[in-house]
This record gives structure tokens, sequence and C-alpha cells, in this order.
């Protein structure tokens, strides 16, 4: 009788453990949980200084405004610049609104939505968010945060012009890192035709005084001591916008 009480206690014994192995533990949540969940909140580091990582299944960020070389202040824009250019603001209707690439065009202005051309030439990325900002302000928005960052800087760094007796007149490119002379553009514009004075070759820069105004600056370069003679140390390097003029002969025979 004793043996078979006590093999009743314990199989009894046995079914009560088993049901409060099977019962979920109320523990309270790990100090470790609690701060994951205080790390995904937002942060209030802007998010080009921390980009957010996407999390598994979602879709990369889209390359461009945020993740494309940045200029520092004193890079100003020049024609054939792309410019990675979005409004804040938008993202709000449109989260998945991406940056616009806009390229800085022949005449200097950059097309952008809403209010059109902009001058964009000569115009550090900064300034020319600042001077959008505001006029989207004026008509648009109660409040606009123009993000514009580099996407594509031109390989030209700009143009001269040759004109007079040489075989091909008109504008010659110069580029980034390029030391364009004087005898170099007449070589690139097919050099000097049958009537060219080469003795007279002239270089006419406009340059900005201290009073803001233009200034005319004339070099006048002997082109047969020059390309003829090998007298280099007298050219000169040009820069953007400088004209060359190549006269002709008094008297051609």
């Amino acid at each position: 009788m004793r043996r078979l009480l006590s093999f009743f206690i314990v199989c009894v014994t046995g079914v009560v453990s088993a049901q409060v192995a099977t019962t979920p533990l109320q523990l309270p949540m790990p100090a470790a949980s609690r701060s994951a969940t205080i790390v995904a909140a937002p942060s209030a580091v802007p998010a080009a200084a921390a980009p957010a990582v996407p999390s598994a299944g979602s879709p990369l960020p889209t390359p461009g405004l945020l993740n494309g070389y940045v200029p520092d202040d004193t890079y100003k824009l020049r024609v054939g610049d792309a410019v990675s250019y979005q409004i804040t603001e938008d993202q709000i209707w449109d989260p998945v609104n991406a940056p616009k690439i806009l390229v800085v065009q022949d005449s200097g202005e950059i097309e952008t939505p809403y209010i059109g051309r902009v001058m964009a030439v000569g115009k550090t990325c900064k300034q020319l968010g600042a001077e959008i900002k505001t006029a989207l302000e004026k008509d648009y928005y109660k409040q606009a945060t123009v993000v514009i960052s580099m996407n594509v800087a031109s390989p030209i760094l700009g143009q001269v012009y040759i004109w007079g007796q040489v075989h091909n007149q008109g504008a010659l490119n110069i580029m980034v890192n390029e030391n364009l002379t004087a005898g170099r553009a007449i070589m690139r514009a097919g050099g000097f035709a049958d009537f060219a004075n080469e003795s007279k070759v002239k270089v006419i820069r406009n340059s900005t005084g201290s009073d803001g105004g233009k200034q005319a600056q004339t070099f006048n370069l002997d082109m047969e001591q020059i390309l003829n003679q090998g007298k280099t140390d007298k050219d000169i390097i040009l820069q953007p916008g400088d004209l060359i003029i190549v006269p002709s002969r008094l008297i051609n025979f």
C-alpha cells in the first residue's frame, strides 16, 4: 500500500512539473533590450553625417545627393557641371522622391523645378541653394530646404577665342589642369594662314579691377620668336575668356 501511494505521488509531481515548465515566464525586459529601442529611435544627427543602415529587403538609398562628391565652399560652378538637386520638403508627400540631376548649360544657367532658369556659373553650391531657397519661399513654399551637391565636374575649365589669320577660327576649350598657351592655341586652330602677321599677335583679357569693373589687358606676342625660334618663355598661359587676334600683314606677297 505504501509503494502504491509513493508511486501515485511521484506521478502527480511529474505532471505538475511538466505544466509549470510549459507556462511562459513573465520576466521584466532586460536592460539591453530597452537600450536597443532607444538606439533605434530617430537620431538628431543629420543624415549626411550619420546615414541610416537599410534593413534587409529594403531598397538601397538613391545615389547622388548625399552620397556624391561635395566640393568645398570655394568651388564655383562652371558650364558642363552636373549637380544633384532636391527640396527636402517634397519628401513629405513623396517619400521616394529622388534627387534631380541638373546640368549647367552653355548659357550658365540651370533649369530648376517651379522657378525655371537660374544663373549658376560663378556661384558655389551653397550660394546657389540659398538663392533658390529665397525664390521658392517667395511664391511656392512657406519653408524650403534646398540641398545642392556636386555630381560630376566638367572636364572643361573654360574657353578661349581665336580670330584672324588662322585656319580654324572660333572657340577652343581649356581642359582642367591644362596650361594652354597662346602658341599652342594657334597650333590647335590649324596654324597660321597664308597672310598672318606672326610678329603682331595680340591676346586681349578682360579682368576685374579693384573697383569691381571690367578692365581690358592686352598682351603683344611675337610668335615668330616663340614658335620659330623656340623662345617659349615669352609665351603666356591663357585664361578662360581670352581673345587671341592674329592680324594680316599690311603687304601680302
